[in-house]
């Protein structure tokens, strides 16, 4: 039989409980906006009397009230996996994505102020020189157009080796997030074990390892183990980044490219600092890597933009060259090299400055006007007029700038519907994560009240409880005195 006084501790026991459980509901609810946290339950359990009783024994006593067993940490490691996975792919289509529009500015086709409207001004240019060749005023025009045309070509070149220089120091950035993250993440991993090995709860140094897992996922595209313990192991590639309690760091190889031109004599190269092998990265780390690579989307789109440059001079200055100015001038070419004896690229193209200091050296016949003899001079406008039908040639320089132009935008458009894609599925797998780990407010509002009547029905008990004692111990024995 139960002791007279059992009912005070078995009350009491489920005042502890009740309390526990409001102080659980009030961390939820305080919680709620913080990023990474997750919903947490108190787990309760009946005190069993006869837990301890011997083999043959038997007793009539009820169980002797309630105990917390645990606060549960409502998380699903399924979709946890799940979600770091997605939103390293989110992010690597993100960052991709970005880069492509950033491109994209770059040319900023169509545009009345772009480089095939600044071509297209310089061929028409041309025309009228054709038509009024005796004439200065339509070629200091035409010379302009052609300057403004050099000096596009100049400014978007430029702007690809810019975005190739942010993009590069970008990722010494990136680097130095992921080796602190990756430090936090292992002192986070013996904190936990330690903690667990104690029967202590750690359950908030989970969240914040989560929040460092994630973010190592969309920089690196790691991955993550749990291992027994408690402790998780963190991958990048198929190479250990936190091993337990230990990590290892990733850097940029000294010597690597830091501007484009570099690309030719050394490669940007991502590696693990104590072995020198390549660091198989993924998420925004990874789409860097690409955009930078030699051979990459930066370094095509500057040699395509070279070729457009390359292909304007050499044709233009082939007919130039060939042809006659009204003063009887030759063999000059019409665009060079900031640098004589450079090729020609984008990024050094220029009009001769020859024909800006004397707009009567352009070319724009076929003959010599000088010419002694009638048949050999001639003055007219075909070299002009030739240069003018460049515009429609079909191995023109317009024609490989709108080829360039034409798969920058397709692959630009498949990035940003890939992005699109994956955004979509990442935000799916968050919504159901959320729907397990995340705070409910009307569910704490709901448990909240649970909670508060237990602990007034509680108290109610144990008043109970006393006013029987008051009755048997100051009461009792007194009839009749």
């Amino acid at each position: 039989m139960g002791s007279t006084f059992s009912g005070l501790n078995t009350a009491l026991t489920s005042l502890y409980a009740q309390r526990r459980g409001l102080d659980i509901t009030g961390q939820n609810i305080a919680n709620a906006s913080t990023e990474g946290y997750t919903r947490q339950r108190v787990v309760m359990q009946a005190q069993n009397a006869n837990l301890n009783a011997g083999i043959y024994a038997t007793t009539d006593a009820v169980g002797t009230g309630v105990t917390v067993s645990s606060v549960q940490r409502l998380n699903n490691s399924a979709l946890d996996q799940r979600a770091y996975t997605e939103h390293a792919n989110s992010a690597y289509h993100n960052q991709r994505a970005g880069a492509y529009a950033l491109i994209e500015n770059v040319f900023g086709e169509p545009s009345d102020t772009a480089l095939q409207a600044r071509m297209q001004d310089m061929w028409d240019g041309w025309n009228a020189v054709s038509s009024n060749f005796d004439k200065a005023a339509p070629k200091s025009a035409m010379l302009e157009q052609a300057v403004t045309v050099a000096t596009t070509l100049n400014d978007a070149s430029q702007a690809l080796d810019n975005q190739f220089k942010s993009t590069r120091a970008g990722l010494d950035t990136y680097v130095g997030e992921v080796n602190k993250a990756a430090e936090s993440i292992a002192k986070l991993n013996k904190e936990i074990v330690l903690a667990t090995q104690s029967g202590l709860q750690a359950n908030e140094l989970q969240d914040q390892r989560g929040v460092q897992i994630l973010k190592l996922a969309e920089l690196a595209g790691a991955t993550a183990t749990e291992l027994p313990n408690g402790a998780i192991n963190i991958f990048i590639g198929s190479s250990p980044l936190v091993s337990e309690f230990d990590t290892r760091a990733i850097h940029v190889a000294p010597g690597s490219a830091s501007k484009m031109d570099e690309l030719a004599a050394t490669e940007v190269k991502l590696q693990w600092k104590d072995t020198g092998t390549a660091v198989a990265s993924g998420g925004q780390m990874g789409a860097n890597m690409e955009l930078m690579a030699r051979g990459g989307t930066l370094q095509d789109m500057s040699s395509r933009l070279d070729k457009v440059a390359g292909k304007l001079a050499e044709r233009v200055n082939d007919m130039h060259s060939a042809g006659w100015s009204i003063n009887g001038d030759t063999g000059i070419d019409f665009f060079v090299p900031v640098n004589a004896g450079d090729d020609i690229t984008a990024g050094n193209i220029k009009v001769n400055s020859a024909l800006l200091n004397d707009v009567n050296k352009v070319a724009v016949s076929s003959g010599d006007p000088r010419g002694v003899d009638t048949p050999t001079r001639i003055l007219d406008g075909k070299v002009a007029d030739g240069l003018a039908d460049l515009a429609d040639a079909k191995d023109g320089p317009d024609s490989e700038y709108q080829q360039l132009i034409g798969d920058l935008g397709v692959a630009a458009q498949s990035s940003m519907r890939r992005r699109d894609i994956q955004n979509a599925v990442t935000d799916q797998v968050d919504a159901t994560r959320d729907a397990e780990s995340g705070v409910n407010l009307d569910e704490e509002m709901t448990n909240l009240l649970t909670y508060q009547r237990g602990y007034e029905a509680s108290s109610r008990v144990l008043t109970t409880i006393d006013s029987m004692l008051d009755q048997l111990i100051n009461r009792t024995g007194l009839v009749g005195r």
